[in-house]
């Protein structure tokens, strides 16, 4: 992914992640959910914004490593 210069509002990611729910996996809405009840670093808002954006579109390897690092951040903010 390439590096952005904007920062995004947590308002930005949730808008981002609920244009791309149908395509995440099931089990991610709840920790989503459960991120949105807390303040948030912007490099932290910005990181869960891109591995958002165009989730629909990139290959099943980049979605699983997408994933990943989801998972990662989700579970353990």
């Amino acid at each position: 992914m390439s590096e952005c210069k904007l920062d995004h509002s947590q308002e930005d990611v949730r808008t981002k992640y609920e244009s791309q729910l149908e395509f995440l996996p099931e089990d991610m809405n709840f920790l989503f959910e459960q991120f949105f009840t807390k303040e948030h670093t912007q490099d932290l808002l910005n990181e869960v914004f891109h591995l958002l954006k165009k989730y629909d579109l990139v290959s099943e390897e980049e979605r699983n490593a997408r994933n990943n690092r989801l998972y990662l951040v989700l579970k353990n903010v």
